[in-house]
């Protein structure tokens, strides 16, 4: 008798620009020996190209594949306190919708935890899912590194985010990595505000690179 896994991850937590993305994936037994044979690994370690390719064969070997994608109004809200406690909250939240939507009859899930305290993690998925305890739940903190199905997660989420972020250059141009440490993001955004007084859509408002720049820029006036 099959058994069947899910594996959880996100991709784009830390950027100031664009969405954060999770995805949640449903392997068989088959499908998990697969991975090792495809080369599946922590999508950071791998070319774009490769990304593609391996997304292209984790699509078709899937039970499952449940995404989520998180805009940044909605990441300021989580980050301000306004919807939920901050932004591990709305992860937990987003991953507890996502095993809701769940078809296939999962028997352990496999997540990647952003914090430290992985217990206190699991409760607020609980929390947001009260059903939880019927899966055998595996959170860990680097679980890309440790679990190839949560790898096979993190390239789902992020070759789609790479996707949504080369449509959003197009429209507002380029703007880098869309990394904080990024000069070529601090300059996109610099030149932004000091044009408009205020900054797109795209960027997440609660980023303390956004503070800075409007406290060295004082005399723009900001509109939100």
């Amino acid at each position: 008798m099959n058994s069947y896994y899910a594996g959880i991850d996100e991709a784009g937590r830390g950027p100031v620009i664009g969405p954060l993305v999770m995805s949640c994936i449903v392997l068989d037994n088959e499908s998990l020996e697969s991975l090792k044979i495809l080369g599946v690994k922590d999508s950071k370690k791998l070319t774009p190209l490769k990304r593609k390719h391996l997304f292209k064969n984790i699509a078709n070997i899937s039970h499952e594949i449940i995404v989520k994608i998180i805009d940044p109004l909605e990441i300021d809200d989580a980050v301000y306190g306004r919807t939920v406690r901050n932004l591990n909250e709305l992860e937990a939240k987003s991953i507890a919708e996502m095993i809701s939507f769940l078809k296939t009859p999962v028997s352990k899930i496999f997540i990647d935890a952003p914090d430290q305290n992985t217990d206190r993690f699991k409760l607020l998925i609980k929390k947001h899912f009260p059903r939880l305890g019927k899966y055998a739940i595996v959170a860990k903190n680097k679980a890309d590194i440790k679990y190839p199905i949560v790898s096979a997660a993190s390239i789902v989420s992020k070759v789609i985010r790479d996707t949504l972020i080369a449509k959003l250059k197009r429209e507002y141009g380029d703007f880098g990595s869309g990394y904080p440490s990024d000069i070529k993001t601090r300059k996109f955004l610099l030149e932004w505000y000091r044009k408009y007084g205020t900054f797109p859509p795209i960027v997440r408002k609660s980023w303390k690179t956004l503070e800075n720049i409007i406290r060295e820029n004082k005399d723009v006036y900001l509109k939100f």
